[in-house]
């Protein structure tokens, strides 16, 4: 058995060199894959110690993004996600309807559970008959009542697609409404726009957002077929990016897990780890990965090492795991904060926040700390 030598994080230090910028004048912004960009190159990690939707939203609101657990079932996990999902958007697209004989009990378990204030009313057609608010449901005490009898009716205030926002922001202020409804020619409701949204977008100017201005989100999922009917659930709530996310990424599993997810859609950018080798990346980005995740064992309270006694150095396995012929782009996890300013120099474009394994090795163009000179490591 051949033995060799391996170095942590903790075992590099970065020499400083020259510089001719300022801390304020640092662009930090990264690709996590082709098609996602990250104004932060920082992710947290799927634990479920660390990542559920208020995370999520406070990460893609820093300019991250956070990688939701998988200790939940398929629905709720999707529910995480759409949490994340409307959360912040410049337009909801296809709002959350009720129908006219909707009760309130039933509404009231609906906003509990969505963490949503209002509601377009529709008919059995899709068309918008009325608006259901808090200030509609606020005093009445009965949970029989329907929402025909609570609904606004009379003077709606709606718009049609493609609205800009400064029109849209007028009508908010000229109303004193809250909430604008998006029709379509046969007056169905398809979108909804808000005027916390638009103070959101303000006060998080950097948020890490998709095309549609709603925040970035992703979700780990597993093998088998149990992963897949998961993942699926996961792209139809929305989300931005599925992690299959092992223990021990170098398996025919997690690249078959990667081939059927991308033969099944193209509408998510797929993930898959945890490596410690090149070939393991290899294999990976061949099956299809936009990202690989390289690290086992490495967090602080990670047990893999300590379980399956497998794994490898962090700093050298960055390195291992990097160009052998194309390009490609290397991220990992942190334990200390120090930690962070030494991925640079080792290959990562990003790093993972939380208790364990290390985030991905990917193609692409250099994106992280542009302007800013990298010092070279001190062994």
């Amino acid at each position: 058995m051949e033995i060799r030598e391996g170095l942590t994080f903790d075992d590099v230090l970065l020499e400083p060199g020259p510089s001719d910028v300022v801390p304020a004048q640092v662009d930090v912004s990264t690709r996590f894959t082709r098609e996602i960009n990250l104004n932060i190159p920082l992710v947290s990690a799927a634990m479920d110690t660390v990542t559920e939707s208020r995370l999520a939203i406070a990460m893609a609101q820093a300019g991250g993004m956070g990688i939701l657990h998988r200790n939940l079932t398929v629905e709720e996990q999707a529910d995480h996600v759409r949490e994340v999902k409307r959360y912040e958007s410049g337009m909801v697209i296809n709002p959350l309807t009720i129908q006219p004989d909707t009760t309130l009990a039933e509404i009231r378990e609906i906003k509990a559970r969505r963490k949503i204030s209002g509601f377009p009313v529709v008919d059995a057609g899709g068309k918008l008959v009325g608006i259901l608010t808090n200030r509609d449901m606020r005093f009445e005490g009965s949970g029989d009542v329907p929402a025909k009898a609570l609904m606004t009716t009379e003077n709606l205030v709606t718009v049609k697609e493609g609205v800009g926002q400064a029109e849209a922001r007028d009508l908010l202020r000229r109303h004193k409404i809250e909430r604008l409804i998006v029709v379509d020619d046969d007056y169905r409701a398809v979108g909804l726009i808000t005027v916390k949204d638009m103070e959101k977008s303000e006060a998080y100017p950097n948020a890490a957002k998709d095309g549609q201005g709603r925040l970035l989100v992703g979700a780990a999922s597993t093998v088998g077929d149990s992963g897949y009917e998961r993942s699926m659930a996961l792209v139809d709530a929305g989300v931005d990016v599925v992690v299959i996310d092992t223990a021990h990424g170098h398996n025919a599993d997690v690249a078959r897990a990667v081939g059927r997810i991308k033969r099944e859609t193209n509408r998510v950018q797929i993930v898959a780890g945890n490596v410690a080798t090149h070939d393991a990346a290899r294999a990976l980005i061949d099956a299809g990965a936009d990202a690989v995740k390289v690290g086992i064992g490495p967090g602080s309270i990670c047990t893999t090492r300590i379980v399956a006694g497998v794994g490898g150095a962090p700093a050298h396995r960055h390195r291992g795991c990097g160009p052998r012929g194309p390009r490609q782009r290397r991220s990992g996890h942190r334990r200390w904060r120090d930690q962070i300013f030494r991925r640079p120099r080792q290959g990562a474009r990003h790093g993972r926040l939380g208790g364990h394994d290390g985030f991905g090795v990917r193609r692409g163009r250099r994106g992280a700390g542009r302007g800013v000179p990298l010092p070279r490591p001190v062994l």
